[in-house]
């Protein structure tokens, strides 16, 4: 069975939530990954990609039959054919936990072989809206700021009230905007950097951030967690995980500008720091004067290493650490391993690499930092 895009499909029963930000449906036998639907509901959807055997993708485009957690969209293009940088709009915030508490779940018993039990932790604001502090806008053909569509080169054009998850304290760029290029706006308040198609516009090519007692310079197209909050939490979940104790050695492996290694010199560690990015580098250099960095592949640098360490934070992109990282890890056997993950099926094969060298998950919390979206982070906890 093939579609053509464009078809209507229906009525179709949804299912359960799947990785990615869309419900599972089937039709005669072939899966459709539904986007702006909810486990339970009856819904009419139109097919926007069927290019495989064994699966389609499509938009829920009416709601026949809604489930109890849905909510009107607070944002007119968050919904089919619009922005695609919001998945679950239409579903209320405490929906939107057990959506991504039940992805979590069920990647990690079936890529990682662990039962995980517990719940997606809330940030503030309660509303899931004006936490994101660094925005990375497209223009238009017609030099309208806007963002791109699911899947899609297509941009989309801001509404009147601009992006909802924008910070409140960030301006919108206004003014002559050159058709095509790309905005990236940081900051908030009396520090914000504009930087358009790599060169600045506005403010300087650092921002200054605050987390773990300190404060951080962190280049304003650099990577830095777009949460206001999450810095905080995570810092906050890693040390409480590992207790680390004064005088031990650690390893901070994708430390970008060097936030996990600064809250454990705080704790009295010892901190070598490792990131491909050499700018990286040389911020959390000059972030965290105390700790040694340097920059290369992680899977690379780690073997010249110490044969011996207390503790390591991993800290990786969304392909996770990879069998190479672990083993590296595993062999200096750790008195125990933080990994922070933004991609939970990254997340779950690289539980299960551990587990095969005898590094079980001590403990694995989930929080919510990207609210309206289906991504979530989470820190687990491993020990031998």
């Amino acid at each position: 069975m093939t579609w053509a895009t464009g078809t209507l499909v229906g009525p179709l029963t949804v299912g359960p939530p799947a990785h990615g930000g869309h419900c599972v449906a089937r039709v005669d036998g072939k899966v459709v990954f539904v986007r702006h639907a909810l486990p339970g509901e009856v819904v009419e959807v139109v097919i926007t990609e069927d290019t495989h055997d064994r699966y389609a993708r499509g938009d829920a485009v009416r709601v026949l039959e809604a489930a109890p957690g849905r909510v009107d969209a607070p944002c007119p293009v968050a919904g089919p054919g619009g922005c695609g940088g919001c998945d679950l709009q239409h579903a209320d915030p405490s929906t939107q936990r057990e959506l991504k508490r039940q992805v979590v779940a069920e990647q990690l018993r079936r890529l990682g072989g662990y039962e995980w039990t517990g719940e997606v932790e809330q940030l503030p604001p309660a509303s899931g809206l004006g936490w994101r502090t660094r925005m990375r806008y497209q223009v238009t053909p017609d030099g309208v700021l806007g963002l791109r569509a699911h899947r899609s080169h297509t941009v989309v054009a801001l509404p009147t009230q601009g992006c909802l998850l924008a910070h409140p304290d960030q301006p919108v760029p206004a003014g002559d905007l050159v058709p095509g290029s790309e905005v990236v706006v940081a900051g908030r308040g009396d520090e914000v950097s504009v930087i358009v198609d790599g060169q600045l516009a506005a403010g300087g090519r650092t921002v200054t951030e605050h987390a773990a007692g300190r404060a951080w310079r962190v280049s304003a197209d650099g990577f830095w967690q777009v949460h206001e909050g999450a810095a905080d939490a995570l810092v906050d979940a890693v040390l409480a995980g590992l207790e680390p104790r004064r005088g031990e050695a650690a390893w901070d492996l994708y430390c970008g500008v060097g936030l996990f290694a600064g809250a454990l010199v705080d704790a009295g560690v010892s901190v070598r720091g490792v990131e491909l990015s050499r700018r990286a580098v040389r911020e959390a250099s000059r972030n965290v004067p105390e700790a040694r960095f340097e920059a290369g592949r992680v899977e690379q640098v780690v073997r010249r290493w110490p044969a011996t360490v207390d503790l390591v934070v991993c800290d990786p992109p969304r392909t996770g650490v990879g069998r190479a990282v672990v083993e590296q890890v595993v062999r200096r056997r750790p008195r125990r391993v933080a990994y922070v993950a933004c991609d939970p099926a990254s997340l779950g094969r690289d539980v299960a690499t551990f587990a095969a060298s005898g590094y079980e998950v001590h403990s694995l919390r989930a929080f919510d930092i990207f609210p309206m979206t289906h991504h979530v982070e989470c820190v687990a906890i491993l020990a031998a």
